[in-house]
């Protein structure tokens, strides 16, 4: 019984090797695929958009392929980082770092998304989760914010889709962590646990620890079939709002006439407002929504700030996932507020630094 019982984690990595590397293989092998079209596309589109239609339509195909080529990369990147953290990462890592003290805790959390990246799809999942293992509603709402918005990949992102403006991506940086921790820090003073539903304990680990052992094996393996389940689905879902927030984008300053624009853009707080409605809208990932800003030439800097910071806190997947989660009450109250918190701070620090 002990040789058969023993070469179970030899078993165990050997599988997850094999995943990882079809995985790896699958995975460049479609970026290459996708890259490559995109290029051909990106300069045949608008020759024959000229052909067929007008230079309008070549307008639009241009725009359309810049920002979804750009966006590609990074929205890869996110989804990888996001995939491993939520595989391979035990959520007891947030417990022992976060302090005991809600308010306390709530910078801390909102700091952690600098170095935990994820996309908007991924954190609401992983707030529950946090909450199932104990951390508290506020710091876990503060994650949920941050993460998203200012990770290592959305702010390169940024600096690159904003060449040569610097303060862009400190605004961004600064904006969306002061969203994060104002809206943890009002959870704490203002929130009730009765406006979402109570994540369930854990329940299942004490029904599980009689299987742990004979379950060691295949840790591993089961550990890689997430990363590639949850790569494979966040990437699915992202790039295609990907594609549409290019589309509109490129829709956005093609169709929409120039004295409308006028009306938006010849007033700052109108622009600010306009934006701040498109970024719910549109749904655009957070590592490419950059891109999508940058497009957005006609507009104020402060306009496209408040883009960048109200689309990874609430758009409309957000909501529909966060009433999903926790329920309607908590998504409606959670989403309206931290629109009129994100919209404020995006506002003021683009009046400071922009």
């Amino acid at each position: 019984m002990e040789n058969q019982e023993y070469p179970a984690p030899r078993r165990g990595l050997a599988d997850g090797a094999r995943i990882a590397a079809r995985t790896l293989v699958h995975l460049v092998l479609g970026t290459l695929a996708l890259i490559a079209i995109a290029t051909v596309v990106s300069v045949l589109g608008p020759t024959l958009a000229l052909d067929i239609a007008t230079p309008a339509m070549a307008a639009w195909w241009t725009v359309f392929t810049a920002v979804a080529v750009q966006g590609v990369p990074f929205l890869l990147l996110g989804t990888l980082v996001s995939a491993a953290i939520g595989a391979f990462v035990p959520e007891r890592v947030f417990t022992k770092i976060l302090p005991r003290n809600p308010a306390l805790a709530v910078p801390v959390a909102g700091a952690a998304g600098v170095v935990l990246p994820g996309c908007e799809c991924a954190s609401v999942p992983v707030a529950r989760s946090l909450m199932r293992r104990g951390v508290t509603p506020a710091a876990a709402l503060a994650f949920l914010l941050s993460a998203p918005a200012i990770n290592p990949v959305v702010l390169v992102a940024t600096s690159i889709a904003f060449p040569g403006q610097p303060m862009m991506v400190v605004g961004r940086l600064a904006a969306s962590l002061a969203t994060a921790v104002v809206m943890g820090w009002l959870w704490v003073r203002f929130g009730h646990d009765a406006w979402f539903r109570t994540p369930p304990n854990r329940a299942a680990a004490s029904g599980s620890t009689g299987s742990s052992t004979a379950s060691t094996g295949s840790s591993t393996g089961s550990r890689w079939d997430g990363f590639r389940a949850g790569l494979q689905h966040d990437f699915l879902h992202a790039g295609g709002f990907l594609v549409l927030g290019a589309a509109a984008a490129a829709t956005f300053n093609i169709v929409v006439p120039r004295s409308v624009l006028d009306v938006f853009t010849g007033s700052t707080w109108l622009s600010v407002l306009l934006l701040a409605v498109l970024a719910v809208v549109l749904c655009v990932c957070s590592e490419a929504d950059a891109f999508v800003a940058a497009s957005l030439t006609g507009f104020s800097p402060t306009a496209r700030l408040a883009f960048m910071v109200v689309g990874p806190t609430v758009d409309l997947k957000l909501i529909a996932l966060q009433a999903g989660t926790f329920g309607k009450a908590f998504a409606a109250r959670f989403s309206s507020v931290t629109w009129v918190v994100a919209l404020l701070s995006s506002s003021l620090i683009g009046w400071w630094l922009l």
